[in-house]
């Protein structure tokens, strides 16, 4: 199943740090097929506010996207990011394309 990195940055100092960061981040995602399929762009509100960026990295799967987080190459430019950009970053699976919103209800409690 598709996993995707999502980070939300509510606040980035651009600097010689991030512009490393962003130099080096491609590199560290091919060898686990991931991809941006989302990083910044303008935002179109319909409904509350949503302060800074929006970053989503697809991954074949929940491995590759782990894995990608904890290789050498990834850890050994986070700090660029880290020290330099507030916000959050997790990991979340995707659903199947057959999926249908009723289909979280068989999970509800």
């Amino acid at each position: 199943m598709t996993c995707y990195a999502i980070g939300h940055l509510r606040t980035v100092e651009m600097g010689p740090e991030i512009v490393a960061y962003l130099k080096g981040i491609d590199a560290t995602l091919a060898p686990f097929d991931g991809r941006f399929i989302i990083h910044g762009g303008g935002k179109h509100h319909f409904e509350g506010t949503f302060a800074g960026d929006l970053i989503i990295i697809e991954f074949p799967d929940l491995r590759q996207a782990q894995g990608w987080y904890a290789s050498p190459a990834y850890r050994a430019i986070l700090p660029l990011r880290t020290e330099n950009a507030e916000g959050e970053v997790f990991l979340i699976e995707g659903v199947g394309t057959d999926h249908k919103a009723t289909d979280i209800l068989s999970s509800a409690p």
